[in-house]
């Protein structure tokens, strides 16, 4: 006889969880307000074991949830749900009324379950999102040093590209070991950027007032780069060692892909976990990422077509690659970005979206059969050659 099903649902707070749990015929058989201390979650996991529940359900909320997924994960069927899809009634709501609804859509089989990764994957992503902060924390950094190099009269950053350029990092390391002297930091500066706006402006560019304590705070600002571009270093170095590791083959995969290297390769694993059977189709995948247009559509109007809320830190990444792969030569997505603003003048920021759009397609595809990427312009190029040559073949050989 098959075992009738005992459910519990989960209100999760930053400082309290709220658990139901109801059997088959919608009774509620125990609630109860628990603490977030990891004690009193094991004491929670225990009092559903003893009543014999072996389903859970419980809302992504914020990051207070995963510590309650790790106590249960190995005793329980768990589901996560997002709270958009699982919203009570206004004026109907309170916390110990939303773990009944939990609990009730859980055993109703309700609740579309969100994709939580193997323990492997999320301390990958553990090290994927450093990065991406460490990345935050050294533009702030780069944005105050120059600010406080303008504040003494320097205007290097008005000629250069950037600020993390050589030629600008190399003028102000200069300036941090005390040389102030104009001609002397001139030297520093790449040769193209002196042609391209004169030698007297950027003469004067370099040109300041640096006292004492403006050599101090530069120095600081220069010291807390590296110490980020360290850290980023050492993440990165992780990140490659558990891909070359646990996912070696895709990892080196998904680097056949135009514009995706070691990088975007390990966030790319990081993020997905490199196991497509968590999503049926590839535009599962990309609604996920938040890169499928939305459908708002009403009275036969058309409301908004922009891009739906998603993982950003995937996304975040694959506009990253689509810059460097429509940068490409002599690829389908450089290709398809010329047509596209070129000819058909097209939004270049729309068609990033597009092309991000197209390599997550193609991620999908190269997980899920365990092949490599083709490159359809560079098939067509070859076949039109190819047809070339036979024709050239035949007109030679018929004496044409």
């Amino acid at each position: 006889m098959k075992q009738a099903r005992i459910v519990a649902g989960l209100d999760v707070h930053k400082d309290s969880v709220y658990l139901c749990i109801m059997r088959y015929d919608e009774a509620i058989i125990f609630e109860k307000t628990y603490g977030t201390l990891t004690t009193e979650l094991r004491q929670m996991r225990d009092d559903m074991l003893a009543h014999g529940v072996s389903e859970c359900a419980m809302e992504s909320t914020a990051v207070y949830w995963m510590p309650v997924w790790n106590e249960l994960c190995d005793h329980m069927q768990l589901r996560l749900a997002n709270p958009m899809f699982i919203k009570q009634l206004p004026g109907r709501k309170s916390d110990t009324k939303d773990a009944q609804w939990i609990a009730e859509c859980q055993l109703k089989n309700l609740i579309r379950k969100s994709f939580v990764p193997e323990p492997i994957v999320q301390d990958m992503r553990k090290l994927n999102r450093r990065i991406f902060d460490l990345n935050e924390d050294l533009t702030y950094n780069k944005n105050k040093l120059d600010a406080a190099m303008q504040r003494c009269g320097f205007r290097l950053s008005n000629y250069v590209s950037s600020t993390g350029g050589k030629s600008y990092q190399a003028v102000a390391r200069a300036i941090a070991d005390g040389v102030t002297d104009a001609e002397i930091l001139l030297r520093k500066v790449h040769g193209r950027t002196i042609n391209k706006h004169g030698k007297a402006t950027i003469l004067g560019a370099v040109t300041g007032n640096f006292s004492a304590t403006d050599i101090q705070v530069i120095k600081q600002y220069l010291a807390m780069m590296d110490l980020l571009n360290g850290q980023i270093e050492e993440c990165q170095k992780s990140l490659t060692d558990l891909c070359e590791e646990h996912f070696p083959s895709q990892f080196k995969r998904l680097q056949t892909i135009p514009g995706v290297k070691e990088r975007a390769a390990t966030a790319i694993i990081a993020e997905t976990g490199a196991d497509m059977s968590a999503f049926e189709k590839s535009s599962n995948l990309v609604g996920w990422c938040g890169l499928k247009p939305r459908n708002d559509i009403s009275n036969r109007k058309m409301k908004s077509r922009k891009i739906t809320h998603g993982n950003k830190y995937l996304r975040q990444i694959l506009i990253e690659i689509a810059w460097c792969a429509s940068r490409t030569r002599n690829c389908f997505f450089s290709n398809f970005s010329y047509v596209q603003v070129t000819q058909k003048h097209k939004s270049k920021m729309k068609i990033q979206v597009a092309i991000a759009r197209k390599v997550l397609v193609a991620v999908w595809h190269m997980l899920s059969k365990g092949e490599d990427f083709i490159d359809i312009y560079l098939k067509r190029l070859e076949m039109r050659a190819r047809i070339e040559a036979e024709i050239q073949q035949m007109e030679s050989s018929m004496g044409i």
